[in-house]
């Protein structure tokens, strides 16, 4: 799976309290695939994960969200975590950063609580996704088509619903990115 990705940036968006497995996991999946991963964060240079209920490791972010453009990245990996979910969606800045992904019809995964951004973003009516089951109502709420399975591709939304989920989810993100059209920048 080498060089699968090669040439393809994903940015990774989270803020503090996001499920540090959820981003770690896939980070390894795609930079092991060959892509450039950039984390990305609203506010702080430093971002703190969690596992499950528990402070995990600090992470510095690659680049602040105010400075990333959807333009410079293929794919957009959103991790869960409670806390996390509920700072990154009612960030304005999170909200617009999804959308454009989403008008560019480039590939968006969401893991867990992930999807509440999208949710917020607009972009879950008519489709068919997964999470984790306590925001079920809410994406129906807000017009998707929610399925309790490992993992939910439609179109370039991919979902899944928690941890135990990663290894096909980290399989279909790297799929989705292969196949999503080039950058400008990679172009």
């Amino acid at each position: 799976m080498v060089d699968t990705l090669k040439g393809k940036r994903v940015a990774l968006l989270v803020t503090d309290g996001f499920e540090q497995i959820e981003m770690t996991d896939p980070r390894r999946a795609l930079k092991d695939a060959g892509a450039e991963v950039h984390l990305i964060a609203p506010d702080d240079d430093v971002v703190q994960g969690w596992n499950h209920k528990d402070k995990g490791d600090n992470f510095a972010a690659d680049v602040l969200l105010a400075s990333a453009s959807p333009d410079d990245y293929d794919a957009l990996v959103l991790p869960g975590g409670v806390v996390n979910a509920i700072h990154l969606r009612v960030n304005q800045d999170a909200v617009r950063f999804a959308q454009a992904f989403v008008r560019a019809g480039k590939p968006i995964a969401a893991i867990c609580h992930g999807g509440w951004l999208l949710a917020e973003a607009g972009v879950v009516r008519d489709r068919r996704l997964t999470s984790h089951p306590s925001i079920r109502t809410d994406l129906r709420n807000a017009g998707a088509d929610w399925v309790d399975e490992a993992v939910v591709v439609d179109g370039g939304l991919v979902t899944s619903r928690e941890p135990a989920d990663l290894p096909v989810f980290d399989r279909e993100i790297i799929r989705a990115t292969a196949e999503a059209r080039p950058t400008a920048e990679a172009a």
